[in-house]
């Protein structure tokens, strides 16, 4: 059983970060490489209203509760009634997004995992917008996300932490 710090009640369900539920929440996980060079930069998933997680992970394959690069670190719960169809509306566009992009293959610029998550986010027309996408998800989760744990803050930040000081180290004594 997770304790009360581990999970925040909601209005449509339970997070239960224990068990990496985000009922109607978009996830965010470093990248190794990538997010230590780039800490606003990772992979991004999106829940339906039960908590589950889906997220293009790779070319023509959506995973399900399986992050390609992890356990969530950080994530953003948005507002169901906010969706066209409520929490079922959303549910259903998570779940068309997820079949859009398990017939397509990944690219690391243009269609990615945070293409599928701004694709559902449109067929639910989120807040009365169809002009999600990914350079505004990647912005709007750094202002919005919170981290699941001290722990997701330091895996997210320490590799970027620790080559900044190496660079200024070496540059110093050089």
């Amino acid at each position: 059983m997770a304790s009360p710090s581990d999970v925040e009640m909601t209005q449509f369900g339970e997070i239960d970060k224990s068990k990496d539920r985000y009922p109607c929440c978009i996830v965010w996980t470093p990248i190794p490489i990538l997010t230590w060079l780039f800490p606003f930069i990772g992979h991004m998933g999106v829940c339906l209203s039960s908590g589950i997680i889906r997220d293009f992970a790779g070319p023509y394959y959506v995973s399900q509760d399986n992050m390609a690069f992890g356990r969530p670190t950080k994530y953003w719960q948005l507002k169901p009634a906010l969706a066209y169809g409520g929490i079922t509306g959303w549910d259903r566009a998570v779940t068309e997004a997820s079949e859009i992009y398990s017939g397509r293959m990944h690219n690391l610029f243009c269609d990615n995992c945070h293409s599928h998550v701004a694709t559902a986010l449109n067929l639910m027309q989120y807040d009365n917008s169809k002009s999600w996408n990914m350079v505004k998800l990647a912005f709007l989760m750094l202002i919005y996300s919170k981290y699941v744990s001290f722990c997701g803050f330091v895996k997210t930040w320490l590799p970027f932490l620790f080559l900044v000081t190496l660079i200024v180290l070496v540059s110093v004594l050089a």
